[in-house]
């Protein structure tokens, strides 16, 4: 174990990997290309120094009325230019077709990659790090406990197990960098959509951390105010969907308990049998939301940090959330002697 204690930085995860692998800085990516519709276009006209000479207008009557043909001259509205123009080129279809609009009708919501990157956090097509590897091992694990949940159980069950809590025991351990990044990393998969819902009702930071607009979100939708689905925000990364907390109330926890909580929290597992539902869940020992969340989730995901969560705050929060049956743990902010397993380095490697 290394002497050094690891410093406090939202970014653990990535401080495990700087300390095990040797690396002093987060991942960097090289700035997106401009599209066709981005680049500058630029139109030169060249104007003769002298005028052109005047060319005497002709008559297209005159060979008609020279044989005697009465031709009268239609106005020019009714005149047909169709025929004269040239035929369309007709161009084979592009194997790159260009994304669809958005359900809503809205243009998708950027994510801020700038703050992405320098929040320690995964880059949306950047390079494979040793990070990128650990989410990527972390998401499988979920995606098979998911899969074998819906072999054999009941579409109910399968529908719950879509449906993943990210909390932790005490605040500032590390469950937020952990929920996007751990979105991020499954909305890499090619046969699924995600929807990140920031639950941390009291101190929601998803939106501030992705760069998106506040908005109406699941409060609002759990009061009877809008429906849950229009408050949906969809983001230029493909397959990655955001719920924002929605308006601040002193009932959270209640109106989480409602019967037209668990109909709208079902729902939104249900309304797309390819979503996975990740909720960023407030700490389980702090507030008491997450206790009820987890009622509704199919399986929570633990974050606990090496360097401050203590045994005793770890099995009460396993106690609080109980209402879930499948709970696992990530160990976060872990220190490691230099040599071990390297994950992401391997892709950058020469020969065999």
């Amino acid at each position: 174990m290394n002497d050094e204690t690891p410093r406090r930085y939202r970014g653990s995860l990535l401080e495990r990997a700087a300390e095990q692998y040797g690396f002093n800085r987060p991942a960097t990516v090289p700035a997106p290309l401009r599209t066709p519709e981005e680049e500058p276009l630029t139109l030169t006209v060249r104007v003769p120094a002298e005028p052109l000479p005047e060319i005497p207008a002709v008559d297209p009557r005159g060979p008609l009325l020279r044989r005697g043909f009465d031709v009268e001259v239609a106005p020019e509205s009714e005149t047909i230019a169709e025929a004269e123009a040239p035929a369309p080129v007709v161009r084979p279809e592009s194997k790159l077709q260009p994304r669809p609009a958005s359900r809503a009708g809205r243009p998708f919501a950027p994510i801020d990659r700038v703050a992405l990157r320098e929040g320690g956090m995964l880059v949306p097509g950047g390079q494979i790090t040793a990070m990128a590897e650990e989410f990527r091992m972390v998401k499988r694990q979920l995606l098979l406990t998911a899969r074998a949940v819906a072999a054999k159980g009941s579409a109910n069950a399968a529908d719950h197990a879509r449906m993943i809590l990210i909390c932790s025991a005490q605040p500032d351990e590390g469950k937020t960098f952990c929920a996007i990044n751990l979105a991020l990393s499954m909305a890499a998969e090619k046969d699924m959509e995600i929807l990140l819902v920031d639950a941390d009702f009291a101190k929601p930071d998803v939106l501030h951390r992705l760069g998106l607009p506040e908005g109406p979100g699941l409060l609002d939708a759990l009061a009877g105010a809008v429906e849950v689905e229009d408050c949906i925000v969809e983001t230029d990364v493909p397959q990655l969907l955001v719920l924002p907390a929605g308006t601040k109330t002193n009932s959270d926890t209640e109106l989480l308990a409602s019967d037209r909580a668990r109909a709208i929290l079902d729902g939104l597992a249900k309304a797309n049998p390819r979503r996975i539902v990740i909720f960023d869940s407030p700490p389980a020992l702090a507030a008491s939301p997450a206790a009820v969340l987890a009622q509704h989730a199919g399986q929570v995901m633990l974050v606990v940090r090496a360097d401050r969560t203590s045994e005793g705050d770890l099995r009460e929060a396993v106690n609080v959330l109980d209402g879930c049956e499948h709970i696992q743990l990530l160990l976060n902010s872990v220190s490691f002697q230099p040599g071990g397993r390297r994950f992401g380095s391997y892709y950058g490697e020469a020969g065999e």
